[in-house]
Parts: structure tokens; sequence; C-alpha cells
């Protein structure tokens, strides 16, 4: 082949660096983004928080012929930021956004709390010897987080006996029984019968009639086990009132007492909007807590000189481009932000005025063509980024959801058909609990054309497992 020269022109979309970095700060949740900005300010010496900049520079240095206003600096800027200056960023600080030395309130308030400190508190407040808080301590340590006792106490005896002379089974059954009676009212028990009753002859202490259902659980709950009624009534000798309601007082108690009290740390989310609602409508604000408050320092930038090609000087203006581009990223991001989220809650009045069962079918096209974006920006922008509103604090990604046909021949939104599925199943008779069958035809006399496979997955969606499991006999 021949070797000839060509020239072609052609257009390509080249990922800048700034523009890499927008797209980062911008898919980031509050927390990364704070993280990123604390290490922006570690690395860039003229970056700095605005709440720590001197409203008034003491030192200013003298303006000779060699130097000039560090603004006049061409850096290279491929995107108008012109309008993203229409609502304000720079507002006046009200706390600290820097004082990581002090405690927040909620790291000094929510500390999770085992079912063994809880527990162990209650131990430090009763008047018990030093041997048994010793036992009690050890029977603490072997209850698992339900609340029931894993150990054997012969075991417990084994381990016990070298360092407690004469010690005996009675004495930790004893000290056992009195850690069954703190609260959760149960917990220690050695199998759900035991915690059962210990439960029920507390209520006998507080005056309840439970002699019938102490009866039940002592001798008869294997027919309980297996749902018979007619084997109850003759081995209880009573009618279908008095044992509804021996049922029904047994169904009060709590198998595993233990289950309720935290034994995770709570997760705090910081919302990113705010939606309240004026007399003019609906607001949408930049939650100010959340707002990153960044800005260009002004002693290092009157330190460039104009013409110096010196290493130093260099490096303050590569350092100056860099935290220029920043702090705009972070104004776009920014903008970008309560720009959706209100087109979010223009689309979605009819949630905020009426409720979840008023949602309307929404996608990402539509908010993307609102505000002239591509979908993966909405992406982007909802993602991890939550919304306080009279209704409670929400993931933007909770408002988009898929659509079904209503008999009107409208369009109905996913999420609304599952809170009238949520309804229609509170609403159900236990005893004879709705099929996916039934649950469709009801949604379809509401107006929603739901097919029974659309609600067995809208089902599991939720949580709610089938009619047959959802039974309750007693």
């Amino acid at each position: 082949m021949k070797q000839t020269l060509q020239l072609r022109i052609g257009q390509s979309l080249t990922m800048t660096p700034q523009l890499q970095q927008a797209i980062k700060l911008l898919q980031m949740s509050t927390l990364d983004l704070q993280q990123e900005i604390n290490r922006a300010l570690e690395e860039n010496p003229l970056l700095e928080r605005e709440d720590e900049m001197e409203l008034e520079h003491e030192f200013e240095p003298e303006v000779t012929n060699q130097e000039f206003d560090a603004e006049a600096i061409e850096v290279a800027v491929e995107t108008d930021w012109s309008d993203t200056n229409h609502f304000d960023l720079n507002r006046p600080v009200t706390r600290s956004a820097s004082d990581d030395e002090y405690e927040s309130f909620e790291s000094r308030t929510s500390e999770a709390t085992t079912l063994a400190d809880h527990l162990n508190w209650q131990l430090n407040l009763m008047t018990l010897t030093d041997r048994d808080q010793w036992i009690a301590r050890v029977l603490v340590d072997s209850i698992n987080h339900e609340g029931l006792l894993e150990a054997d106490l012969e075991d417990i005896l084994e381990q016990l006996a070298p360092d407690l002379e004469d010690l005996e089974l009675d004495e930790i059954e004893c000290v056992l029984h009195q850690i069954q009676r703190l609260d959760p009212i149960g917990v220690g028990a050695r199998n759900i019968r035991e915690c059962l009753l210990v439960q029920l002859e507390n209520l006998r202490q507080h005056g309840g009639e439970v002699d019938l259902a102490i009866a039940l659980i002592t001798h008869h709950l294997d027919l309980l086990s297996k749902k018979d009624r007619a084997g109850l009534k003759r081995a209880l000798k009573c009618d279908d009132e008095t044992l509804e309601l021996t049922l029904a007082l047994i169904r009060s108690l709590d198998p595993k007492p233990g289950s309720h009290i935290a034994e995770t740390q709570p997760d705090y989310v910081t919302p990113d909007l705010i939606v309240r609602r004026s007399e003019g409508g609906w607001v949408v604000e930049l939650n100010p807590d959340a707002l990153p408050r960044v800005a260009v320092n002004h002693t290092y930038q009157n330190f460039i000189k104009a013409g110096d090609k010196s290493e130093t000087n260099d490096y303050l203006k590569s350092q100056l481009q860099e935290a220029r581009w920043f702090v705009k990223s972070l104004k776009s991001r920014a903008e970008t932000l309560l720009k959706v989220g209100t087109c979010i809650v223009e689309e979605q009045i009819a949630f905020f005025e009426q409720g979840p069962m008023a949602m309307k079918p929404m996608v990402l096209a539509d908010i993307a063509s609102r505000v002239d974006m591509h979908e993966s920006t909405i992406s982007r922008v909802t993602t991890q980024k939550y919304m306080h509103t009279p209704r409670g604090t929400l993931e933007l990604k909770y408002f988009f959801s898929s659509h079904v046909g209503t008999d009107a021949g409208g369009e109905a939104s996913s999420t609304a058909i599952k809170e009238h599925l949520k309804a229609l199943i509170a609403e159900e008779n236990p005893k004879k609990p709705l099929s996916d069958n039934k649950l469709s035809e009801l949604l379809a006399a509401r107006g929603f054309q739901v097919a029974r496979r659309t609600v067995a997955k809208y089902r599991e969606m939720l949580g709610i497992t089938g009619s047959s499991e959802r039974k309750q006999v007693f």
C-alpha cells in the first residue's frame, strides 16, 4: 500500500480534569463530600473554610509595580459560571463547621445500649452480695440478644466452682430467678415455655387472672403449636369465649424479650434539601448545615507575582487554579441539587398535600427534560441525597417510581399502589387473609389494573408474607 497523508476534521468529547471533578462531587453524598472537602483543604493551601477566614485583613502587603491583583490571573475556564450565583451560597455562618474537637450532641446521647449493658445497669441498683453479683455477671454474659439463656446451669456451676466455695446449683437458680424479674420481664429464661410463664407470673402478682393461661403453657403447649383449638377446649374444659380471651392474653406476651433492646448504633442522615410550606406554596431550600463553606484564601493570592517564573510562584498559580475550580464545582453541585429538588417537589405536589397514596408516576427522564440535563446527571444528583419534608426525611430516589395503568386510562405510581396494598392487608381478617388474586380484584375495584403476579412482587417488596403465612388460627 502506498503511504499518503490525509487531513480529517472531526469532533470528540473530552473529559477534562475539571469536568471529572464536577461529576465526582455531584454524585457524592453529604458525608463523602465533607471528607473530600477536608482532603482538599489539607492539600491545597489556597483553600480555606469561610468561617475560619478573617473578616478584615490586619496585614495588607504593599502594592508595587511587580505586584498585581490576583483576580487578573488567567485561569482556563471552559464553562460559564455566571449563572451559578442566583442563590446565596455565602450566607452568614451561625455555627462553626470546623469545630471537630467538640463532641456533637448526637455522639453523646446516641450510644448504643446492648442487652447486657441494660441488665448490668439494673444489677448495680440491686442489693446483691459480691458473690451473687459475680454469678449474675456470668449469667448475663450467657444471655443471647433475644433474651434467652444459652448456657446450661451445670456448665456455669462447673465454671464458677473453682472460684466460689461450696457453690450449689440452687444458688445459681436463685440468682437467675432475680434476673428474670428484671426489665424486660422474662429475660434469662432457658426456653420459650419458661419465658412465657415468668411473664404470666408477673401479671398474676399485679392482680391478673392468668390461671388458665398458665395451665395451657405448662401442660398443653404442644396443642397450641399445632393450632388445635378443639383439643385445647377439651383439655382446659372451657368454652370458645374463654379460650379466645386466654389466647389473646398469650399473644400479648413476648417470647423474645431481649430483642427490643437496641444493639446497633443509630444512623443519622443530614438532609441536603429542606421542604417547607409557606403562604405562597411549597418552598425548597438548601440545608445550611450541609452546605460546604469553602473559599479561596486571599492572603495567599496576594503572594502571587506577575511575570515571576519561580518554582514557588508557579506552584501557587497552579493551586489557585485548582482552588477556583473546586469552589465553582461546589457551587455547581448546589445549584443542580436545588434545581432538581425544586422540580421534584413541583411534580409531586399531590404527595406533599395528600400523602403516599397520591404519589405520581415519575422517572428520571421526566426531570431531565425539565431541567435540560442528561438522565445520568439526574441519577447522580438523586443518589444518596436526602430531602427533609413534613412527611419525613426521604431519599430523592423515593419520588421516582414506575407507572401502572388505571381504569380511567391514566397512570398511577407503583408507590401509591403499594400504599393501597398495605392498607388492604392491614384491614383484612387475620383468620381469612386475602390472597394475591383477591388483592388484585380489590385494587381493580379502586381503579388500578394490577395483575396477580405484580401484587405478589409488590407484597414481597413490602416484606409482607403470603396469605397462608399471615393466617392466624388463634
